[in-house]
This record gives structure tokens, C-alpha cells and sequence, in this order.
């Protein structure tokens, strides 16, 4: 094999996605990630590939990751990747990139990810663009991304026509957003945020036509300089923000009176059949655990409802919700940015306004 050079990029092509699994089951992230990188891949006009390292998968696993955008898996299989280490899935991606060579490589933003993500760009010599939220490699798709997602005048600014990956994610603790670009090496790394990219509908003439390739591993017990004696699993009760419905939220509009804010925003959540979330200032001021945080720096969700309770809308919330299927903001300001994103408005103070709608909700649920 020739020497691996990862500035040089015109060897380079294809586009891979790390699968994640987790005793054997296969991580929702890896159909979320396939989904995007089947539109780069088509964009790029290229392979999109799924890679897994594991024991013993379940071959139906693997083939229904085609059913999510891949043409091709390649699967790693040894009994020294059922458990995730550092050292031994490093060394198996890294292998497999050094013969392989592809363009793009994209990883959840998980706790594994996090971890996998900078050791293998590291080894490889490459740049990583961590918890990125958006992903373009095509210039004009970016651009009206920009025109709907952010306050730059795009008619006046020069962007350099190129295919390389445009990796966009917060910065300055969500205050602004950053596109960074890897021009010089390749592959083009990124860890991914869960929740951010939508699983496209399964197919199952595309899950029958990929084709799963298992690929030897160069691993032995030496390579891997920890040992895992026991793995202890704990929950914790966390909002479920991502799986969610109908979602709640609440934003500095309820400083008057947060207990009481919450309170309605909880009851309204009951009556509704949802839950709660927050925007970056009531969590930031200790109102909710970050757990119910929306946008940017929290989770991007996708409800079939959304209520916008005194949040005043700025790029760095809608952002997280606004594909939300309909949205109902509640704003004594009647110029509040999150009037523009919303299906329904009321102009309003949130302390009058939801008591009312919760009863209205009550008198429907009791009629039926």
C-alpha cells in the first residue's frame, strides 16, 4: 500500500459515515448521519459508505443501513471491538482510511464520537470540526442556508465556488455560528450533534441492494493498552426533548415570575400530552436543568407542535426548532423575531394568555 498523504487530496473521494452500535443494536445517530451524507454524497457525485466495528452484528443491522443512503457497509469484524476502546476502534478506522481513502468522514457527536473523533483525526493528520449542526459541500445550497439561517448579506458578499465540506457549528458559547472548511488535508472530519439531521423514510429496495463487505481487522490484545473489567449502566431522569411531540418552552419572558412561569408551562405541557423545554437564558439563569435547553448549544427538535412561551426568537433558538411541524409563539412583543418563524401568534402577556389556553384545552379533552 502506498504511503499515506493526507494532503494529498485528489486521491481522496467517497463519503463515510461512522455507524455507532451499542451491544450489538445499532444507534438511531448512524441513520440520522447516513441521511445527510447520502445528499453530500449525491452532491459529490459519489459512494456513500457506512462503517461499523463490532462482534458478532446481526447481518440484518447492517443491511438496513442501506435502507438509510448506503451503498456499501464495511464491517470490522472481531471480538476486541465489541466493547468500545479508544485504541482499538482508532487503529481499525484509521487502517481503513489509510487503504481506502475517503473524502468525507463524518461521526455522532455522541459520548463514543467525542472521543473517537479527535484520536482518529489526529492520527490521520487531518482537521475536525466538532458538533457541527449543519453540513454543505454544494456552494449555492450553503448560501441559502445563510439566507434563512443567519444575518449576513449574501447578495454582497463573494463566496469562493468549491466542493469542500462545509462544516457549520456555535462558537463563542452559542453566541454566533461558525462554517469551517478543510482545504488542505483530507479526510474532512466532523462530529455530528444528535437530533440535528432528519432520518430520511426507510427504503427497503435501497437496503436490498446494499452491499455489506466485512473487512479483515489488524488487532490483537497489545494494541489496546485498557482493559474493560465491567460496564455499569445508571439512568437518569432526563427530559426526552428530541422524541418529543408536543413541546413546551419557555424563555426570559417569564423572569417576572419564573416558578410560576414553569408551573404553566408544565400544565400546559400535561394538557397537551408534551413536555418541556427552554431557551438558552432560562437555563443559563438556573431556571431549568440544560437537559430542556432548545437550539443551538441544546438539542434541535422537530415536535409536530411547538409553543414558544415569552422566547423572543433569536437565530440561535429557531434554529433548533424551527422545522417544527406548527409553531404557536406567545409574545407581549409584537415585533418579536419568533413571530416570523411561527404558524400562530398571540400578541400577549404569557401569565394571562396561558391560563386561558389550558382551559380551553381541558374543555375539548372533557367534550371528547
Amino acid at each position: 500500500m502506498a504511503e499515506f498523504n493526507s494532503k494529498d487530496t485528489a486521491a481522496f473521494s467517497g463519503v463515510w459515515v461512522f455507524c455507532e452500535q451499542r451491544d450489538g443494536v445499532m444507534q438511531s445517530i448512524s441513520y440520522q448521519l447516513l441521511s445527510e451524507g447520502r445528499k453530500l454524497a449525491d452532491d459529490l457525485g459519489t459512494e456513500l459508505c457506512g462503517v461499523v466495528l463490532g462482534s458478532n452484528v446481526d447481518p440484518s443491522y447492517l443491511k438496513a443501513l442501506g435502507g438509510y443512503g448506503a451503498d456499501k457497509v464495511l464491517y470490522a469484524n472481531s471480538p476486541l471491538l465489541k466493547d468500545y476502546t479508544t485504541d482499538a476502534y482508532t487503529k481499525v478506522i484509521c487502517d481503513l482510511v489509510e487503504e481506502k481513502k475517503p473524502e468525507v468522514f463524518l461521526i455522532g457527536a455522541t459520548n463514543i464520537g467525542r472521543d473517537l473523533g479527535p484520536r482518529c483525526a489526529a492520527r490521520l493528520h487531518t482537521g475536525l470540526t466538532a458538533d457541527a449542526t449543519h453540513l454543505d459541500v454544494d456552494t449555492g445550497k450553503y448560501i441559502e442556508f445563510l439566507k434563512n439561517s443567519s444575518t449576513i448579506d449574501v447578495e454582497n458578499t463573494k463566496f469562493e465556488e468549491t466542493t469542500n465540506l462545509k462544516m457549520t457549528r456555535p462558537a463563542f458559547g452559542g453566541h454566533l455560528m461558525a462554517t469551517i472548511i478543510c482545504p488542505r488535508f483530507r479526510p474532512q472530519m466532523s462530529t455530528v450533534r444528535p437530533g440535528v439531521m432528519q432520518t430520511q423514510e426507510y427504503d427497503a429496495a435501497g437496503a436490498e441492494k446494499c452491499v455489506v463487505e466485512e473487512v479483515p481487522v489488524a488487532l490483537t490484545a497489545d494494541d489496546i493498552k485498557v482493559q474493560i473489567l465491567e460496564i455499569v449502566k445508571s439512568t437518569k431522569k432526563m427530559v426526552d426533548l428530541i422524541g418529543a411531540d408536543v413541546i413546551v418552552s419557555v424563555g426570559r419572558g417569564i423572569s417576572a415570575d419564573p416558578e410560576k412561569g414553569i408551573a404553566l408551562a408544565e400544565e400546559l405541557a400535561g394538557a397537551l400530552g408534551g413536555v418541556v423545554g427552554a431557551s438558552r437564558a432560562v437555563v443559563d439563569a438556573g431556571w431549568m436543568s440544560a437537559d430542556h435547553q432548545v437550539g443551538q448549544t441544546g438539542k434541535t427538535v422537530h415536535p409536530r407542535i411547538y409553543v414558544a412561551l415569552g422566547i423572543s426568537g433569536a437565530i440561535q433558538h429557531t434554529a433548533g426548532m424551527q422545522d417544527s411541524e406548527t409553531i404557536i409563539a406567545v409574545n407581549k412583543n409584537d415585533s418579536a423575531p419568533i413571530f416570523g418563524v411561527a404558524t400562530y401568534g398571540i400578541v400577549g402577556d404569557l401569565f394571562k394568555v396561558v391560563p386561558q389556553m389550558i382551559a380551553e384545552i381541558k374543555a375539548v379533552n372533557a367534550s371528547k
